[in-house]
């Protein structure tokens, strides 16, 4: 029992001291915040429309394209990075394989930004 406690011993060391740090936080969020919200932190910012207007109302195309843009570029990085972890382990093909997918998004990228979908007006 004795061993099996300074085992593991470090582990609850460190878990206590996560879950006190997160507490005093969270507390110190509460307690310290400002709650005079004014009328512009309260208003829609992600879309630009307010969120009980009709339904029926047009929607600009250009917030899914930069959307759909985000996912892929984001995409792009979780294959990259676990690529460039294990660099040094992999062939020729892997590397050859890679140069062309990244060649692809980035023609894709020159594509998109020709024709104006990054341009906000």
């Amino acid at each position: 029992m004795d061993e099996l406690l300074r085992e593991y011993l470090p582990i609850l060391v460190f878990l206590a001291i996560a879950i006190g740090l997160g507490l005093v936080l969270v507390l110190a969020a509460v307690v310290l915040a400002v709650r005079r919200p004014d009328p512009e932190k309260v208003s829609a910012y992600e879309c630009g429309f307010n969120a009980f207007d009709d339904a029926r109302m047009k929607f600009d195309v250009r917030f899914y394209l930069v959307s759909i843009l985000f996912i892929i570029f984001d995409l792009e990085i979780a294959f990259l990075f676990p690529w460039a972890v294990g660099f040094a382990d992999l062939s020729d093909a892997a590397f050859w394989s890679m140069m062309v997918f990244l060649g692809v998004l980035t023609a894709g990228f020159a594509y998109e930004w020709k024709k104006g979908a990054l341009d906000w007006e």
